[in-house]
């Protein structure tokens, strides 16, 4: 899907399909569906943390976990997503994203491999996505077998203040 807003070329190409610029993710998934994250926004990844509820937040947070010393407010990408909640008996990961020089963990079921994908194959995200996953993502990728929601980090954090 060509960006319109993008440079062409004699091809009519985009600039970026032409030089064949790809777009890197860091992947995961919550309850069988595959996410990513720009790998510039992925500041760590993590195994099971101690999680420390804090009294009155959005039930999105689902606390606060220590990282070397400095405290990271802990969301639930499971709630915040409207899917049912983990198993207790299931193990949990964290991705520890950069948000306006804050850092927050995302608490997802696991971690996959780094994927890079061609600029060009990036689309918006499809209208039968359900409206509460379109908010979140950025866009998507068609994979072999599988579809990759990109996450906006930005738009993931947002929490509505009346639904808080």
């Amino acid at each position: 899907m060509t960006n319109n807003n993008l440079p062409t070329v004699a091809s009519g190409k985009s600039v970026q399909e032409e030089q064949g610029v790809s777009n890197e993710f860091v992947t995961m998934t919550v309850a069988g569906q595959l996410f990513g994250i720009p790998v510039l926004q992925v500041q760590d990844v993590l195994g099971e943390q101690k999680i420390t509820r804090v009294p009155l937040s959005p039930k999105e947070v689902a606390g606060s976990l220590n990282l070397r010393g400095r405290i990271v407010t802990a969301f639930d990408v499971r709630t915040r997503l409207g899917l049912p909640p983990r198993d207790k008996s299931e193990a949990n990961m964290s991705v520890v994203v950069d948000h306006g020089g804050e850092f927050y963990s995302l608490i997802i079921d696991k971690v996959g491999e780094v994927m890079s994908l061609p600029a060009a194959d990036y689309e918006k995200s499809p209208s039968t996505l359900s409206e509460q996953w379109r908010e979140i993502s950025g866009g998507i990728y068609r994979l072999k077998d599988n579809l990759l929601i990109v996450l906006d980090v930005a738009r993931l954090l947002h929490i509505d203040e009346a639904a808080a």
